[in-house]
Formats: structure tokens, sequence, C-alpha cells
């Protein structure tokens, strides 16, 4: 079966991730600007096809041609226009032979440039001219085989419009057009976003955009305005920040998980495609393409026309024969957890006995994050099967999605389902980089969201593919919410996709302020999100652990009042007694809104969530 085209994968609603600047890694490589960049095709090829291997290792789908300045008057400046065919075919034929060599499935991008010379009515250049112009290179790149035709960096309308009609007149290809702008937006002459990207929906480009400019953040502010312009799908390929003469050589200073952000933000804003300009490297793709993966990889459309096989849907297990803890869900019961941190090494004896404590205070399930911090620790999965074969308690099993591609986290899945383990929460999971080991590799192939989607579908007996698996999981479904998320927005539009992708309840970031609870609550009733909230609860040990939550745990916000509450507390005995106090008026306000409690035992001691759990009773 051939790979879907461009255009096809571009009708199916694929993201796509462009590579970056060839030309800056040129640079990099000793190929100075007193040197036609371009001209490299021919001089140094298997430097150029090493450059484009090094942006599909690091997950460019889109590789972009060294062709950006092949046009005639551009490759006159250096003697160079009797060559416009052979560097033009050989752009194209080393990004090919690129891919083929990796092995990898993906598309070559044909990329014209601006002509270098104003255009009327600007300048001596008449539109019939550029257009020629502009037609002999696209001719040459759709001939050697390019798969789509990108215009980058255009800043006239004008000429921009010229390469269109020529492109669009050489050859049946799609193309993506990017114009670049000043710090306001605006392109030259003072043409407003709003209206250079109209035009170019107008004049039939597939793709619309820009490139370049000052950074990430100017180019996320324009995204919002193209949407209210244009229903195409959008692109956006900024450079890594301003430029800085270092030793000689402009240097762009912005780091690879700057733009790893970038692209996550572009992403969930409506961006249809990101990529880099000048200065983007493969260590920048690399870490676009962990976000890029976070955000869209779940979504995998089927190429028109690719025949699909795919098992009938079997019925789910009813939400309430799930587990002891769906049932208690199920009837309305409210529900105590406690959660407690696998142990660092491979030794569970402490933590068996821990949970054989919280069965005697009557909990109904225990919690078990799942790499917390981005700390490793014993397998998720391994402690709370221990958990429910030697002591018999239920667990609610933390699965982020930080630490395995698709296959991995299927193959963990069944095997949990296969093991009997039920109650499961997604989780993104925190970025290696707030843990001990910031080097270390995040795959995040999904996110939350996409990992409720991957569950619901093994409910339904089907695996990632649409093959039968024989009999379904049957897993009850959990997700993580937020109340007090910096980007409270964002927070809701995700836990909204989490409960439409089959989430089943909900469990949250330790609640210290009741009416941020309240009004996030609302907010779900209101969108008639009505799954079961089960609220997080941190009784505060001490003014240190108080301090510690407030400055160090991501997601959590400790208002300043209560910390002056631990900080007018002298002794331990008596912070504990505050902390406690403090977790014990929080649960009595919110419990007439919620249907269970989570409970985090401070460093493991259970004994500290005892007074919050209610008293058993005995015969």
């Amino acid at each position: 079966m051939s790979d879907p085209s461009f255009q096809q994968a571009l009708a199916a609603g694929t993201c796509f991730l462009f590579d970056g600047s060839t030309p800056s890694a040129l640079y990099d490589r000793g190929v100075f600007i007193n040197r036609s960049f371009d001209e490299a095709n021919l001089q140094s090829p298997d430097l150029v096809r090493g450059i484009h291997a090094e942006f599909l290792a690091a997950g460019a789908q889109v590789l972009t041609t060294n062709t950006w300045g092949a046009n005639r008057l551009k490759l006159a400046a250096y003697g160079l226009e009797g060559k416009l065919e052979a560097i033009n075919r050989a752009g194209v034929e080393l990004a090919r032979a690129a891919l083929a060599q990796q092995g990898t499935a993906g598309w070559v991008a044909g990329c014209l440039g601006p002509l270098g010379v104003r255009i009327e009515p600007w300048g001596p250049t008449s539109f019939e001219e550029a257009r020629g112009h502009f037609r002999e290179q696209a001719e040459v790149l759709a001939k050697a085989g390019a798969d789509l035709v990108v215009l980058e960096s255009f800043e006239d309308l004008n000429e921009i419009h010229q390469a269109l009609l020529a492109v669009k007149d050489a050859a049946d290809l799609p193309v993506v057009a990017m114009m670049s702008t000043d710090e306001e937006g605006r392109a030259l002459y003072g043409t407003e976003p709003e209206w250079f990207i109209r035009k170019l929906d107008e004049w039939d480009a597939d793709m619309v955009g820009t490139n370049g400019g000052n950074g990430p953040a100017p180019l996320l502010r324009l995204l919002e305005r193209f949407r209210t312009a244009t229903e195409k799908p959008l692109i956006l390929q900024p450079n890594p920040g301003l430029p800085r003469m270092v030793d000689g050589r402009l240097l762009y200073m912005a780091s690879p998980e700057y733009l790893g952000e970038f692209a996550r933000k572009a992403l969930a804003a409506g961006a249809r495609a990101v990529g880099g300009c000048s200065g983007t490297t493969p260590a920048h793709i690399r870490a676009m393409r962990g976000a890029f993966r976070q955000a869209r990889a779940f979504v995998q459309p089927t190429p028109s026309g690719s025949p699909v096989i795919q098992a009938t849907p079997q019925p789910e297990v009813p939400f309430a024969f799930r587990s002891r803890f769906s049932m208690k869900l199920a009837q309305g019961e409210f529900t105590h957890t406690v959660e407690l941190v696998p142990p660092k090494g491979m030794e569970s004896d402490k933590l068996l006995a821990k949970t054989r404590q919280c069965r005697a205070l009557g909990v109904d399930a225990i919690n078990v994050p799942d790499g917390p911090r981005a700390m490793a620790r014993m397998s998720a999965l391994a402690t709370a099967l221990l958990i429910e074969q030697q002591v018999g308690v239920e667990t609610i099993l933390h699965y982020a999605c930080r630490d395995r591609n698709l296959l991995g986290m299927q193959s963990d899945l069944l095997g949990a389902a296969g093991l009997g383990l039920r109650n499961l929460l997604a989780v993104t999971g925190d970025p290696p980089k707030l843990g001990p080991y910031p080097q270390a590799t995040a795959v995040f192939d999904v996110d939350a969201i996409g990992l409720v989607n991957m569950l619901k579908r093994l409910n339904t007996g089907l695996d990632l593919g649409g093959t039968g698996i024989g009999a379904p999981t049957r897993f009850s479904i959990g997700v993580g919410a937020n109340p007090v998320a910096p980007d409270l927005e964002r927070e809701r539009h995700r836990f909204r996709l989490k409960v439409e992708a089959g989430a089943q309840w909900a469990i949250t970031q330790p609640v210290f302020d009741a009416d941020s609870l309240f009004r996030f609550l609302d907010f779900a009733q209101a969108l008639d999100l009505r799954i079961p909230v089960i609220a997080g609860i941190w009784p505060l040990k001490s003014l240190r652990n108080a301090e510690f939550m407030a400055n160090e745990v991501p997601g959590v916000v400790l208002p300043k009042a209560l910390l002056a509450r631990m900080a007018g507390r002298a002794t331990a005995e008596d912070q504990l007694k505050e902390g406690l106090d403090i977790a014990q008026e929080i649960i009595e306000a919110i419990r007439p809104r919620i249907q269970g409690l989570q409970l985090s035992a401070p460093f493991g001691q259970v004994e500290l969530v005892a007074p919050l759990l209610p008293k058993r009773e005995t015969s």
C-alpha cells in the first residue's frame, strides 16, 4: 500500500511537522553568507543530504528543499543562473534520497523564496516577469518529484500572488504560502495579517500562515487573528528567538524546550502545521516533535482510498460492574481513597503494611501514582498488582503517557486487564525536566485525552488498529482535573474533551481553595459534564511541607492565607494540628458537591489521614 499524498493527508486532517533551516545548518558547518547556500546541492551533496537526515531523525515529516534562493535572479548574483535546473533538481533528489535512506515516510516540499527585487507597482520588475521566474523554478521542482511547493518568507503580497499563480500554472501540487511580518504582524507596506491571509485563501493556497519573525510568541498571537480570516489549514514556522552575533556568527538563543512549548500551544490553538525558520536546528525540531505528538498524534486519519479492515465493536461492560469502586460511584455512594507512592526500590513490605492500615480504616481504594514529579520508582502497575493480590484492596492505577509509545501503552493496558486491574486514572505525566533525570527522553505519543480514547476502544474489544482483541477490557476510566490551572480555559477545554472521549470519573489536584473547586464544578455542570468528581486532599504536616506544596509541586496553588495560618503555629505538633484542621474545613465545605475524597498521606504516614476518614462502626 502506497503512502498517502500530501493532499490526501491534508484532506484527512493530518497535522504536520515541517523541518528546520537547512541554510542555517550549512552556515554552522562553514558555508558562509558570501556563497550561495543553494549551490551546496551540487558542491556538497552529502552534507545537504546529511542535514535532511538529521531533521528526519528528529521527527520532521516534511523536508523542505535547499532551494529557497534558487531562482534565476538570485543565482545570477553568484554567476550561477546557468545551473538553475541542476540546483533545483538536486534539491529535490537529495531530500528524496534522505527519506529513502532512512526508510521513513514523509513528503518533500519544493521551496521557493522571493526574487530579491521589487516588483510593480513599487519596482521595475513586472508581474509577468516575476511570474515567469517563479514558473521556471516551480517547473523544475515539480518535474524532479516534489510532493508540494512551499512559498516561504515573502513580505510583498503582490509578489507572493505572482508566485502562487506561477506554481498553479506549472504543476498540480499543493501550495503552502507563508508571509513574513514585522513585530506588529504586518507585512511589507503595512498589510494587516487578516488581509493577507484572506487573500492567500482567495488565491487558492492549500495551507497559509507565517514564518520567521522575532521568535515564537508573536506568531502565536497572529494565529488567533488568522483564524478569524480563513478556514484554510494554518502553519507557523518561527525563528528560535532573535539572533545574536557571537564570535562572528549569528546564533539563535531560544532553547529547544521553548520551541517545544510553542509547538504544543500552536497545535492546541488550531494550527495544522509547525516547523522552524532560520536558526532552527534538529534539536529544536526534536523538542517540537515531542509536543506535537502529545497534542495531536493520537488522531491518525486513514489515507483517502486506503482499505481498513476493522472488527465490530462489542458492547461495553456496564460501568457499575467494572469494579467495586465503580459500583460505589454508580450507586451514588461517597468514596474514600488514599494515595500511596510506590517504593524507590524493590522492597514493598513497608508499602503493603501501610496498605493494610488503610484497609483497616475502611478505605475503598489505594491510588498508585505513576512516576510523580518525574521520579523513577517501582512500576505503578507492579505496585498496584502487589497491593491487590497481597492485601485485597482495590487500586486506582495512575498511568502516565510520558514514558511509553503507543505500542508499549497497548501492551501495558492489555497486561493490566489480564492481571485483573480495573480502575485506571489516565494522566499525561510530569515532564522529565521536573525530576532528577532532566535529560531523559519523554515520549508523549498521546496525552491523557488520547489515552482515554485508547481505553474506550479497548473496552469495546478493539485494539488501536481496529482489530478485535477477543473479550473487551473492563476499565473504569478516570482522569485528572485541576481547578486552579494557570491556563484555566485550556484546562476546562481539555476536561470537556476527556469526558467526551469516555472518562467516567475525575480526581482533582489537591484542593486548598473551595471556591475555585466550586467554579470548576459549575463550569462542568453547565456543559452537562456530570461525572463523579473526587477531590484531592493533602493534609499539611508542617510549615515546611506547606511551602514545598506551594512552590515545588506542579498544579498546586496554596493560598497565602493558609500559609500564614501554618506560619502562625510555632511547634511541629501545632503545625500538624493546624494542617489537619485546614483539611477538615475544606472537606466540610466541599463534601456536598463531590462524590469522594482522595487523601494523600504526606511521606506515606497513613496515620496523618486517619482523622479525616469516617469512623468505622464496630459490632
